[in-house]
């Protein structure tokens, strides 16, 4: 059994929090520079550049990519073996939003839902945990945006709309969106579970490393294919045209019954943030 204090979490999660909305990862700014070597329009690759740019730009000055800091979103696996002294472990992830919202200056975007009134502190953040072998906490951050949040769609399909169903739905998602995520976007969808777990599973989808496929060979091909179809969609860079408006498709999937077919489109904008850190 191996001890970790609750001390320590909070510390992790503060520095996380900050850095995840300074210092956009190597994945997604290798892509956007990717992309603009294949961009035909003019105009989507001045776009392309400028996000180049703003990135460069916010790691010097250690300043947020975006405005929007978004709402915290985690992903925690808990090794069997750790025993957590000190809070509960929600507590201390907690704390550490709270801290690293308010020491690195973030935008404070959380309010009830009915009063609209700010909590001040960007908390409570959004926890999904897992229980895992091992003596070990794995914390996966992504402040969430809600510019493509909002543009984030469910649809209970019938199992006989079958897999042409799904990738009409994703298509149709996508572009109705339009320029409203800050594309070129990351695109997280969750395929079936039931509605929650379809939710979590496309969100959990676009914590994945821009470029890094399903595992399974028939979802891998599936992604490809709807990566294409998108950016032959003409949306391109925050909507100015062009063929890069997606960066990725990543597709989670999960078991459901026999008479439902969930899908769960969760858009992620241009400034896909995320960090993990291994305790």
């Amino acid at each position: 059994m191996r001890i970790i204090e609750s001390n320590k979490i909070v510390e992790v999660v503060k520095k996380i929090c900050v850095e995840a909305n300074i210092y956009l990862a190597e994945d997604v700014i290798d892509s956007l520079k990717q992309n603009l070597e294949t961009e035909k329009s003019s105009t989507g690759a001045n776009i392309l550049n400028i996000l180049i740019e703003n990135a460069d730009i916010a790691k010097k000055n250690d300043k947020p990519i975006c405005q929007d800091t978004g709402m915290a979103v985690f992903f925690v696996n808990i090794g069997q073996d750790v025993k957590i002294e000190g809070e509960n472990i929600t507590d201390a992830i907690n704390e550490g939003v709270r801290q690293g919202y308010e020491e690195g200056y973030l935008r404070k975007s959380v309010v009830d839902p009915i009063t609209r009134i700010n909590t001040k502190d960007n908390t409570p953040a959004i926890i999904y945990y897992d229980i895992v072998p091992g003596d070990e906490i794995a914390i996966e951050f992504a402040p969430k945006g809600f510019g493509s949040e909002n543009m984030s769609k469910l649809k209970m399909l019938k199992p006989s709309d079958g897999v042409q169903g799904i990738k009409e739905f994703i298509i149709e998602t996508v572009s109705d969106a339009g320029p409203n995520p800050c594309p070129p976007i990351v695109v997280g969808v969750g395929i079936g579970g039931t509605v929650d777990k379809c939710s979590q599973i496309a969100k959990r989808a676009i914590f994945r490393t821009v470029g890094e496929h399903n595992k399974d060979i028939q979802i891998e091909e599936l992604e490809k294919e709807l990566l294409i179809a998108i950016n032959n969609l003409g949306i391109g860079p925050q909507g100015l045209g062009g063929n890069t408006t997606a960066l990725a498709v990543n597709i989670e999937t999960f078991p459901t019954h026999i008479a439902g077919l969930p899908v769960v489109v969760n858009i992620n904008c241009h400034a896909s943030r995320h960090k993990k850190v291994v305790i």
